[in-house]
């Protein structure tokens, strides 16, 4: 084993993605820019050259057409869009065609693309640059949606997803970019669908999303000898594991779910309600912590506290659940 940064991770999978496989390419808007998507492309474009890695026009909705057509004539496409608020402008060949088309055709053609993008969270982003827009796109039967929330999984769950034949939206969270752990060299794929307990409680359920997984974790520590806390990484919005979450939730007696997103028609909605149709019997409502219900504001100064943090989902915890004293 040997550490990687989670931005390493996604550049070494997409280089052995396109060794293993020449029908893999990868195109969009800047993956030739000097930065190459944050670093990601880069050592694919180095390897590859203009002809794999295709840098295209600003035309959202156009180059996505392109994608699924080169997905339908065998090609495997890894389509990148810098942030996740630009899909807004692929939705209808995201919704109306590559989700559909499978079903549409009885199976008889499948879309295997890879739609990579990135959420920011970060001061000067703006309303239009700060969403964490995945409750939208797995609302949609078809499209598979994962997060995945350090780098082990940033390169498992892209090669899963190159390798799929329906299309998946990888959503990558720039609060991890600098986040290491062990990588292995060789590879591997984490199949969509599996949620991961990465902390074993027995007072609280807390699952979290994407870069809310850290937070979480952090919460592990600061309620130590008071309160255990069991921690799920949510990895996949869709398909999503409700098995997983349902027989923790069945032990604990209490759910808290930590998402990127906002909370009302969201992830967290979908988990509370799938543990309520469980039937399982809480000690205490099931409580869901999200973005505030307005845009992102650009201020530095109001953004604090805007995104839930280790702080918000502590206070959260005090003040929704009771427990008794230890």
């Amino acid at each position: 084993m040997r550490e990687l940064s989670y931005i390493q991770a996604i550049a070494e999978g997409l280089t052995q993605a396109m060794e293993q496989n020449e029908r893999v390419f990868l195109l969009g808007e800047g993956v030739d820019n000097i930065t190459g998507v944050y670093g990601t492309v880069l050592p694919a474009y180095r390897q590859f050259g203009p002809d794999r890695v295709i840098d295209t026009p600003l035309s959202e909705n156009g180059l996505t057409g392109i994608a699924i057509g080169a997905a339908l004539d065998g090609m495997r496409p890894v389509l990148f869009h810098q942030r996740n608020d630009f899909m807004l402008l692929t939705m209808d060949q995201l919704v109306n065609n590559a989700a559909k088309i499978p079903y549409v055709s009885a199976g008889r053609h499948r879309v295997p693309l890879t739609v990579v993008s990135f959420v920011a969270r970060k001061p000067g982003e703006g309303a239009q640059h700060t969403q964490s827009l995945q409750a939208l796109f797995a609302h949609v039967p078809g499209l598979k949606v994962v997060m995945p929330a350090n780098p082990y999984d940033a390169k498992g769950m892209l090669l899963s997803a190159i390798a799929d034949d329906g299309p998946v939206i990888v959503l990558y969270h720039r609060a991890l970019f600098e986040e290491t752990t062990d990588v292995p060299e060789e590879i591997y794929a984490l199949p969509s669908g599996q949620a991961r307990i990465v902390w074993v409680g027995w007072d609280l359920t807390l699952v979290g999303v994407s870069a809310a997984v850290k937070d979480c974790l952090a919460v592990v520590d600061r309620l130590a000898g008071n309160i255990s806390v069991e921690v799920i990484d949510l990895c996949s919005i869709r398909p999503l594991d409700k098995n997983l979450i349902i027989d923790s939730v069945r032990r604990t007696g209490r759910l808290l779910v930590v998402d990127t997103g906002w909370n009302s028609y969201g992830v967290a909605a979908e988990i509370i309600a799938s543990v309520a149709e469980a039937g399982i019997a809480l000690q205490a409502p099931p409580r869901r912590l999200g973005m505030r219900e307005t845009p992102a504001p650009a201020s530095p100064y109001l953004l604090d506290g805007y995104h839930p943090g280790t702080d918000q989902i502590v206070a959260e915890i005090r003040q929704a659940f009771a427990f008794p004293p230890r």
